[in-house]
């Protein structure tokens, strides 16, 4: 369980909707965010990683990639309607709920500072560093 408002008043946070672990985008994505969460914490900003998959889905994935992000499940996608990133896609035929990657940045009182949605995994966590930046510590 985790209780974002622990963050609240504490640290700017970081929040990216990706649709499946281990798959070739969210892992470049969360590896890219993984690799320079320092940079962030330096800047007073906590990463967390969000999906529809299961907590030990997220282990796997954490442990295969060495991970340190924090990755939170929304198993019932409750959190992802909240933010809007649930969408119906034309799939064979077939229209499918899936998950939009994107990303909020909010700040230390919990206001969403920035929202960038189709997510173009390749330089991102670089791209919401300088937005961060931009917050102050």
């Amino acid at each position: 369980m985790f209780d974002s408002a622990s963050l609240l008043g504490q640290q700017h946070v970081v929040l990216f909707f990706y649709p499946k672990d281990d798959t070739p985008y969210c892992t470049l994505e969360a590896i890219d965010f993984s690799d320079h969460e320092s940079e962030f914490n330096r800047h007073g900003c906590a990463v967390i990683g969000i999906s529809r998959d299961d907590c030990l889905v997220h282990a796997d994935f954490r442990d295969k990639h060495g991970l340190s992000v924090r990755l939170l499940s929304d198993a019932d996608a409750e959190v992802s309607h909240k933010f809007g990133v649930m969408h119906y896609r034309e799939h064979e035929g077939h229209k499918k709920l899936c998950l939009t990657r994107s990303t909020f940045v909010i700040d230390k009182q919990g206001i969403i500072r920035h929202i960038v949605s189709d997510v173009k995994p390749k330089g991102h966590a670089a791209e919401i560093f300088q937005l961060v930046k931009q917050l102050g510590k």
